[in-house]
C-alpha cells in the first residue's frame, strides 16, 4: 500500500517535510492526508490496465474494444471506500482544482485506477472534476483523465451525462493531440459514447468525425481500432451515415479492408455494410470505389468468421442494385458464398443465403448460380426449421432461379425443392409458407412440369392453404392452383379433389368468389375458366352442378363497370371490368351465355 501511495504522491515524497508544508495550501495538505487514509481501505493487486469493453446491438452486433491505458502497473479494487461521493470525492476534487500540477496528476491517476475497477452510474459531482482535468495542458493529466472518463462511459447513464456536460469538446481537442496515448484514450471514450442513440447525432455534428476519420489511418493499431470502432457506431442511422460520407470516411474505410488486423477489418466491413443500406451511398460507392467488391470477396475467403459474415452482408446490401448483382458474380464471388452457405456456423449461413438471394434477382445470374452448385444446398436449407429467415431466403432464391426459363424450373424441381416444400409447408411460419407457395406458383407456369407437380401431390397442401390466415399465402396458393389448371392433359386429379381436402377446389372457388376482393375473384374466375376450357365432360358437369359457384359467377357477370367519356375503363375499375368479362366467358362455355360474349383474360 505504501508503494502505491508513494507512486501517487511521489511529487511530494522527495521533499522534506518543511518543503511539503510550504508548497501545499492547508486545504490541499488536508486533502492529501485524507486521501492517503482512504486509500488504506483499498486493496492493491498487480494487474496491467486494459481497455474498457463495450458492445452495441444494431442491423447487426458490433463489439468495440476501447483501449485506455493508465500509466500504472496496478489496479485498485474498492473495499468500503466510495470515491464517487462524500469526503473521498471532496478530497480528490481538492487535488483536481489545485494549481499544483503534481497534485492534478495524482488526482487524475487515482480516478483512472478507481474507475478501472468500479464502473457505475455517477452524477455531475463526479464527472465535472474529471472533465476539468481533460482541459489540462499536461499530457499526463490528459491521458489519465480520458482513461477515467472512458471507463465511466461504459455505463449507459454516464454516456448521456458526459455529453450533456460538454465532454465532447475536450475529447475532440485530445483527439488532435500529438501524443498517441492521449489520442487512444480520447478516441476510445468517443467510441463508448457513440454506442448510445441519444449521443450519436450530437457526435455527428460536434466536429468529431473529421479527426476520427483521420485517426482511423493512424500507425498505432490501438488508435486505429478505436477510431474505426467509433466510425462503425456512427453508421446506425441515415443522418449520421450522410455526415460520415461528407467527412470523407468512405475511402478510408475501404482502404482499411486490406488491414492485417481482424478487428479493423470487422469494423470497416460492418460500417460499409451499414452505409450500403442507402441507395444514394451505393451509387457513390459504385462511382468512386471500383475495388470494393473484390475486397469484400477476398474477405469472404478469409479465416475470421465474423469478418466473413460481415463481408457477405455488405455484399448483400450492395446487391440491392442491379450493377452489384452482376459485379459480384464477375468478381468470382459465388465460390466463397457457396462455401459459407455450406458451413456449420449459423451467422455465416444466414449472411451467405441473404447475399445469394439478392444476387439471384438478376435474370443473367440464374444459370451461373445454378452451374456453381447452389441448388442442392439451398434445398437442404429449407429444412432449417430453427431459423425462419434462412428458410425464407433459401426458397426465395430458388424461386428467383426458376423465374426465367423452363430449363431452370426443371433443374429446381429435380433438386427436390417441391418435395421439400410439400413436406414442410403446412408446419412452417407464415412468412415461409408465403415464399414456398409463391415458388410453387412460379414452377407451375411451366406446361411441361404441371403433370409432375400434380403427381407430387401439391394439391394436398395448396388447397388447405387457400384458407390460411395470411392473405399472401391464400393468394399464392390460389395462383398456383390456377396455373396448374391450364393445359393439363389429365384432369382426373381435379375431379377427385373437387370436394376434398378442406372443401377441395369447390370450396376454394366459393370462398374466393364470395370474398368481394377483386384480386381474389379474378384468380378464382380465371382458374374456373381454365377448368371449363379443358373440355373434360365430367369436369364441366361437376362445375355446372355446383350451383353456389355458378350463381356467384352470374352475379359478377351482371355487374356494371363505369367507363370514361372515351369508353376506356381505368384504374381499379379496369380490374373489376376484367373480372366481369372473365365471368361472362365462363358462362358462355358453361352454356349460359346471354349474348354478352368477350375474349377471356389471363392470370397475372
Amino acid at each position: 500500500m505504501s508503494n502505491f501511495c508513494g507512486r501517487l504522491f511521489g511529487c511530494c515524497g522527495s521533499r522534506s517535510k518543511v518543503d511539503y508544508d510550504n508548497v501545499l495550501a492547508d486545504s490541499e495538505r488536508e486533502a492529501v492526508a485524507d486521501l492517503l487514509n482512504y486509500l488504506e481501505n483499498v486493496i492493491h493487486s498487480n494487474h496491467e490496465t486494459t481497455c474498457a469493453q463495450t458492445e452495441e446491438l444494431g442491423l447487426r452486433k458490433a463489439a468495440i474494444y476501447v483501449e485506455t491505458r493508465a500509466d500504472t502497473r496496478g489496479a485498485l479494487q474498492r473495499a468500503e471506500t466510495d470515491f464517487f461521493s462524500g469526503e473521498p470525492l471532496n478530497a480528490l476534487s481538492t487535488l483536481v482544482y489545485s494549481n499544483n500540477i503534481d497534485l492534478q496528476r495524482s488526482a487524475s491517476l487515482t480516478f483512472a485506477e478507481i474507475t478501472e475497477r468500479d464502473v457505475r452510474p455517477v452524477d455531475r459531482a463526479t464527472l465535472e472534476p474529471i472533465l476539468f482535468l481533460l482541459e489540462s495542458p499536461d499530457i499526463e493529466v490528459q491521458r489519465a483523465a480520458s482513461a477515467a472518463l472512458g471507463n465511466l462511459a461504459v455505463d449507459a447513464q454516464n454516456k448521456v451525462l458526459i455529453v450533456s456536460l460538454g465532454g465532447l469538446t475536450p475529447l475532440i481537442r485530445q483527439m488532435n493531440s500529438s501524443n498517441v496515448e492521449v489520442q487512444c484514450n480520447a478516441v476510445g471514450c468517443i467510441t463508448n459514447l457513440a454506442t448510445h442513440e441519444e449521443n450519436k447525432a450530437r457526435i455527428a455534428v460536434s466536429g468529431a468525425l473529421a479527426p476520427l476519420t483521420r485517426l482511423a489511418k493512424s500507425k498505432d493499431m490501438r488508435v486505429q481500432r478505436n477510431a474505426t470502432g467509433a466510425l462503425l457506431n456512427m453508421t446506425h442511422s441515415d443522418d449520421n451515415r450522410q455526415q460520415l460520407v461528407s467527412a470523407g470516411a468512405i475511402p478510408v474505410l475501404v482502404s482499411l479492408l486490406g488491414s492485417q488486423d481482424t478487428d479493423v477489418q470487422y469494423y470497416c466491413t460492418t460500417a460499409l455494410s451499414n452505409i450500403a443500406v442507402d441507395s444514394a451511398n451505393r451509387k457513390r460507392l459504385a462511382q468512386t470505389e471500383t475495388k470494393l467488391v473484390q475486397s469484400l470477396v477476398a474477405l469472404m475467403r478469409g479465416q475470421a468468421p465474423k469478418v466473413q459474415c460481415q463481408a457477405a452482408l455488405a455484399l448483400r446490401n450492395l446487391a440491392s442494385d442491379e450493377k452489384y448483382q452482376l459485379d459480384i458474380v464477375r468478381a468470382d464471388g459465388l465460390k466463397p458464398l457457396l462455401q459459407l452457405l455450406q458451413s456449420s456456423y449459423l451467422p455465416l449461413i444466414l449472411s451467405a443465403v441473404a447475399c445469394i438471394r439478392n444476387i439471384s434477382i438478376h435474370p443473367m445470374n440464374e444459370s451461373p448460380i445454378i452451374d456453381a452448385g447452389f441448388l442442392r444446398p439451398l434445398v437442404e436449407l429449407l429444412g432449417s426449421t430453427e431459423n425462419e429467415e434462412i428458410q425464407c431466403h433459401a426458397i426465395s432464391t430458388l424461386r428467383n432461379l426458376a423465374a426465367s426459363s423452363d430449363k431452370n424450373k426443371q433443374l429446381v424441381l429435380d433438386a427436390g425443392a417441391v418435395q421439400k416444400c410439400k413436406e414442410l409447408v403446412l408446419s412452417v411460419p407464415l412468412t415461409v409458407q408465403s415464399e414456398m407457395t409463391a415458388a410453387i406458383a412460379v414452377l407451375a407456369l411451366s406446361d411441361e412440369l404441371k403433370s409432375t407437380l400434380l403427381d407430387l401431390g401439391v394439391f394436398d397442401v395448396l388447397i388447405p392453404l387457400t384458407e390460411s390466415e395470411s392473405i399472401e399465402v391464400q393468394g399464392n396458393s390460389a395462383a398456383a392452383l390456377g396455373n396448374l389448371s391450364s393445359k393439363v392433359g389429365d384432369y382426373t386429379l381435379f375431379l377427385s379433389s373437387w370436394d376434398k381436402p378442406s372443401g377441395g377446389i369447390h370450396g376454394y372457388l366459393a370462398r374466393f368468389l364470395a370474398s368481394g376482393d377483386a384480386t381474389f375473384q379474378h384468380i378464382a374466375i380465371w382458374t374456373l375458366l381454365q377448368l371449363l376450357e379443358s373440355g373434360d365432360p365430367k369436369l364441366l358437369d361437376i362445375i355446372n352442378n355446383s350451383q353456389d359457384v355458378m350463381q356467384m359467377v352470374r352475379e359478377i357477370s351482371e355487374k356494371s363497370v363505369d367507363s370514361g367519356d372515351d369508353g376506356e375503363v381505368e384504374g381499379s375499375d379496369a380490374g373489376e371490368g376484367e373480372v366481369v368479362q372473365l365471368a361472362i366467358r365462363c358462362l358462355e362455355i358453361a352454356g349460359e351465355a346471354d349474348g354478352k360474349g368477350s375474349e377471356g383474360g389471363s392470370l397475372k
